[in-house]
């Protein structure tokens, strides 16, 4: 019995040095849990770094930003109910696998489920998928170094608009972003002062047709369903049945995947690498990062048109805004709304990218074809990791031969500037940028859009 609690010790130890290891090699693979920090690595050492972005616009000098709207994501938060349910199953099930007079025997025997087993569950239901305290030290660090990058915009004094979702975490962002722009900008910490948009955050909510065909709607996720119980997926789900010393049977695709996530959420939320992290291998970690982006492009990104014609009002909403300082610029009057902010979720972003074209595969994503979307552009946890942002920003330029050329556009997503479709370039003239948009802009309308079809066919049939 000595040997074997000297044995169990040295297991510890070994397992505690391999899972800073394979933990590291994680974290770019954790979809729409991943961290901003895994986009922008710089602001590991200093969160509020501009990085590469103190190297400028690239416009000329005589360019003066006049507007800038932002459309964030929320920050960090916990888990939804239903994840630590399942997570809380998956924990109960290692805690009666291994009986108490055994502990030492099953930890020689199964080291990764002793640790597990002894892992204090913290997650209660209750949390929710609220905001997390990293969550509201992303939007403050996110707001001073947005207001680091166009000072002018953000000076003392200037109005600001700010809206959000109804979701608790979204309310809570936008005051958190407030209070990082200081006491010029700030009303206090009362999260009601920031404006409810559901019908432009949440757009998603109303579209009767997204809801009816794609949301609720089983067969919509076809692909998804057949990655779960393909080749790829059942590797994984064996290899960490073996590792947790589990009949594979009690296992599935979703509980894999609650343990893959539960490394992210520590990672995201507490800092540090969780013993979860220790089932999975990086390539156990870009299995489950498709399965992640298979849902996300099926149900928020190109798999079906409705997805992102939903968000057209959004889309108007944003150039007709811009259209707003441009006149108003012409007029020589101040712009009423220099600078304008909305939280909502990766559901808000990733249909309007969608819609604008960006981060679409020449080959759709599916269930067989995993090894071919290797280099895919659709990454999820590239593009709307926790306090993704979008940021337009109109600018009127001096000394232009050319009339079209005063009123300049750059879009920024996660504060790396974004090369047009269009062009292929980081800077575009606003009469350009409407004039490619300009089908959607002019013939996308969100009511015709989101009705139900009369006839009662399937999503693959009607979408």
């Amino acid at each position: 019995m000595a040997s074997l609690r000297v044995g169990a010790v040295l297991l510890f130890a070994v397992l505690l040095l391999l899972l800073e290891v394979a933990s590291a090699g994680l974290n770019g693979y954790f979809g729409t849990k991943s961290r901003y920090e895994d986009v922008n690595p710089y602001l590991v050492r200093d969160p509020l770094s501009l990085g590469p972005a103190a190297a400028g616009s690239g416009l000329p000098p005589s360019c003066a930003p006049l507007q800038l709207r932002a459309l964030l994501r929320h920050g960090t938060r916990y888990p939804t109910a239903e994840q630590i349910r399942r997570l809380g199953d998956l924990h109960a099930r290692l805690l009666r696998r291994r009986p108490a007079a055994d502990a030492e025997l099953s930890a020689a025997a199964c080291p990764a489920a002793a640790a597990l087993a002894a892992w204090q569950m913290w997650y209660n239901e209750s949390l929710d998928g609220r905001l997390a305290p990293q969550g509201r030290r992303d939007m403050e660090h996110l707001a001073r170094r947005l207001a680091a990058r166009f000072p002018a915009l953000f000076a003392a004094r200037r109005r600001l608009v700010l809206a959000s979702s109804s979701k608790h975490r979204c309310l809570q962002s936008g005051a958190a972003f407030r209070r990082g722009l200081g006491p010029s900008f700030s009303l206090g910490g009362d999260e009601a002062e920031v404006e409810v948009n559901d019908s432009l955050m949440r757009f998603f909510d109303h579209c009767a047709k997204f809801v009816a065909l794609v949301e609720e709607n089983d067969t919509a996720m076809g692909q998804v369903k057949a990655f779960k119980e393909g080749p790829e997926m059942r590797k994984v789900v064996e290899k960490v049945a073996s590792a947790l010393c589990l009949p594979v049977e009690e296992l599935n695709a979703d509980l894999v995947q609650v343990a893959f996530l539960t490394c992210s959420y520590e990672l995201a939320i507490k800092n540090v690498t969780s013993p979860w992290c220790s089932l999975f291998s990086e390539e156990d970690a870009k299995v489950l990062e498709y399965l992640n982006d298979l849902k996300q492009y099926w149900k928020r990104g190109y798999g079906y048109d409705i997805n992102s014609r939903s968000s057209c009002i959004l889309f108007q909403d944003i150039f007709q805004h811009l259209d707003k300082a441009v006149e108003e610029s012409k007029s020589s009057k101040p712009i009423s709304s220099p600078v304008i902010v909305q939280v909502g979720h990766a559901e808000t972003l990733q249909p309007l990218l969608a819609l604008m074209g960006f981060f679409k595969d020449d080959e759709p994503l599916k269930a067989n074809n995993y090894i071919r979307q290797t280099h895919r552009k659709f990454r999820t946890g590239r593009i709307v990791p926790y306090a993704a942002n979008l940021v337009f920003v109109l600018y009127h330029c001096d000394q232009v031969k050319n009339p079209e050329e005063e009123y300049q556009v750059q879009m920024l997503l996660n504060e790396k500037l974004m090369l047009f479709q269009h062009s292929n370039e980081t800077i575009s003239t606003y009469a350009e940028l409407k004039h490619y948009y300009k089908n959607i802009l002019e013939n996308c309308h969100f009511k015709e859009e989101c009705e139900l079809p009369k006839v009662n066919n399937t999503a693959i049939d009607e979408l």
